[in-house]
C-alpha cells in the first residue's frame, strides 16, 4: 500500500567508531546494512543543506546488473503526498480553492458524504474509508484505474465513512487520491502537468516528474525498478504477480503516491521549504503543524508532513513511502536544519529504514549495541498473537492482526502499523519507539514506548 508503512529501524552493531567522521560512520552504517540485505538504495543525508553523505548501494536492474548512481530516479510512494498538498497550497494561493471549501464542491458525485473539507483530507481527517478494499471488491481487474473511478466507485457503492469529520486521524490514501482530483479540477491542468509547472519547474527539479511506469510508459534510462520477493525468496517485480495484482491495476491513480525523484532534487525540494520561494511563513505554519481532533487528540500530521517535537532534537517533520518495491523516506529536523533521504528499491522482510541510527550519527551519539535479533516468521507462526487485547483503566484497545507474513498493531482510532519480528515473542516499530511482548500462556501483551509500559490482556 502507499500507506505510512514500513518503517521498520535496526540498530546494527558499529563497534570502533568513535574516532571517525560522520561520513565513515554512516558509510559504516549502510554497508552494514546492505551487506545483511536490508538496505539496497540510495542515501542522501546534509546539515544546513550541505552534503554530508551521499551513496548509492545496490542494483537498479537485477536482469542487467545496473548499479544504482546517485542520479537514480525512483518512485517515491507515499512521500509523494507532500507535493499533492503543496498543489493544494499553491492553489488556495491562486484563490481557485479554499481549504475549508467542501469536497462535494468539487466532486458534487461525492455529496453524499456530507461537509467533509479539503482541510480535513489534508490532515487524513475526513473518515473516509479506503478505496483500494473497495477497488479489490468491484472492480474490473483487466482496466486500469484513474481518480474519477475512485469518486464513480464510491458514488456507486456508497461505503460508510469510518467517523465523522475531524473526530479522529486516520491515515487515508483516498483522501490524497481525492485532492489529486481535485488539484485537477480547481487548475483545469492534468495531475502531472500542475506539479510541474508549478513545483518541479520552478525549483529546477529536473529529474522529477509524476510517472506511472505501467499506465503510461516511458523511458527513464537511469531508473531504479522495485523489487519485492516472492514466495520462493526470489526478487522480482510485481508485475510478475499478473495484471490482476493491485499495484497494476492501480497504476492509473494519482495524488497519494506516484511522484518519482532522485537524492539532488529532493535536496533541492527541502532547500525551497526554508525560502519563500513558492509558500510564506503562514503557509508553512500548515504544512508543518499537527491539529487537533474534536476529542483534543493531537493527529501529529501537518499537510503532507507527519510532524513530531523531539526532546533532543526539536521539531521533526518526515513521511515514508511503501509501493510496488519501493520504500522511501525523507526527514527534515527543522530547528536544526538537518535532512535525510532515503530511498530504496528493494521491499523485503528484512527491508529497514534506519532512522534512529542516522539521527544519532548526525548528532554525534553513540549508537548502543543492543540489537534485537529479526527473525522471518510465516503467516502460521503469527496466529498464537492475534486479537484484540485491553487495559482497564487505559483509553485504547489493541488490535493485533496479520497481513501475510506481517503482524499489525492498530490502537483506538490510530492507523495500523507494520510491526518487525523478533526472538522471543517481540515485534517493534521503531519510528514510534513501540516494542510489543507477547506472553502466550498468559494471552497478554506488554506495550513499551519510551517510559511508558502497558500491559493489555487479550479478550476472550
Amino acid at each position: 500500500m502507499k500507506k505510512i508503512t514500513l518503517l521498520f529501524i535496526l540498530t546494527l552493531p558499529l563497534f570502533a567508531i568513535a574516532q571517525k567522521s560522520k561520513s565513515e560512520r554512516f558509510d559504516s552504517l549502510f554497508t552494514a546494512l546492505h551487506q545483511k540485505k536490508a538496505f539496497n538504495g540510495n542515501v542522501l543525508i546534509a546539515e544546513q543543506g550541505n552534503v554530508l553523505f551521499e551513496k548509492s548501494y545496490g542494483l537498479a536492474n537485477e536482469i542487467t546488473q545496473q548499479k544504482l548512481n546517485t542520479q537514480t530516479v525512483f518512485e517515491l510512494a507515499s512521500v509523494s503526498k507532500q507535493f499533492t498538498a503543496m498543489g493544494i497550497v499553491l492553489l488556495a494561493k491562486q484563490g481557485k480553492l479554499n481549504y475549508d471549501d467542501k469536497m462535494s464542491k468539487f466532486i458534487p458525485e461525492l455529496s453524499f458524504y456530507g461537509d467533509i473539507t479539503i482541510r480535513q483530507l489534508l490532515h487524513h481527517t475526513s473518515g473516509l474509508p479506503d478505496y483500494m478494499e473497495l477497488f479489490e471488491k468491484n472492480w474490473d481487474k483487466t482496466k486500469f484505474a484513474v481518480n474519477q473511478d475512485i469518486v464513480n466507485l464510491m458514488a456507486m457503492h456508497k461505503p460508510a465513512v469510518l467517523f465523522q469529520p475531524n473526530e479522529k486521524y486516520e491515515y487515508s490514501n483516498t483522501g490524497y487520491a481525492l485532492l489529486g482530483l481535485i488539484i485537477e479540477k480547481a487548475s483545469k491542468k492534468s495531475f502531472p502537468n500542475y506539479l510541474k509547472d508549478n513545483i518541479f519547474t520552478p525549483l529546477k527539479m529536473k529529474n522529477t516528474l509524476v510517472y506511472r511506469s505501467r499506465f503510461a510508459p516511458q523511458k527513464i534510462d537511469n531508473y531504479a525498478l522495485g523489487y519485492v520477493t516472492d514466495s520462493l525468496g526470489r526478487k522480482v517485480l510485481t508485475d510478475s504477480f499478473g495484471k490482476t495484482f493491485y499495484t497494476y491495476y492501480l497504476d492509473g491513480i494519482v495524488g497519494d503516491g506516484m511522484v518519482n525523484s532522485t537524492l539532488g532534487d529532493l535536496l533541492l525540494w527541502d532547500r525551497a521549504l526554508y525560502t519563500d520561494q513558492l509558500v510564506t511563513a503562514a503557509d508553512k505554519e500548515l504544512l508543518f503543524n499537527s491539529i487537533k481532533t474534536t476529542n483534543e487528540a493531537e493527529t501529529n500530521y501537518g499537510f503532507g508532513w507527519a510532524v513530531t517535537q523531539h526532546e533532543k532534537y526539536g521539531k521533526i517533520v518526515n513521511h515514508s513511502g511503501g509501493w510496488a518495491g519501493y520504500i522511501t523516506f525523507i526527514e527534515r529536523h527543522l530547528d536544526q536544519d538537518k535532512t535525510i533521504i532515503l530511498l530504496q528499491n528493494n521491499k523485503t522482510v528484512l527491508t529497514v529504514i534506519p532512522v534512529r541510527d542516522v539521527r544519532k550519527i548526525l548528532y554525534n551519539e553513540k549508537i548502543e549495541n543492543n540489537t534485537l535479533k529479526v527473525i522471518t516468521l510465516q503467516s502460521e507462526d503469527l496466529d498464537a498473537y492475534l486479537g484484540v487485547y485491553a487495559s482497564e483503566g487505559f483509553p485504547l484497545k489493541l488490535s493485533i492482526f496479520k497481513n501475510e507474513n506481517t503482524l499489525m498493531t492498530q490502537a483506538t482510532g490510530q492507523s495500523a502499523i507494520p510491526m518487525t519480528a523478533h526472538e522471543n515473542d517481540t515485534f517493534t516499530f521503531e519510528p514510534a519507539n513501540i516494542k510489543l511482548k507477547f506472553n502466550k500462556k498468559e494471552k497478554s501483551v506488554l506495550l513499551q514506548q519510551g517510559k511508558m509500559e502497558v500491559v493489555f490482556q487479550r479478550e476472550e
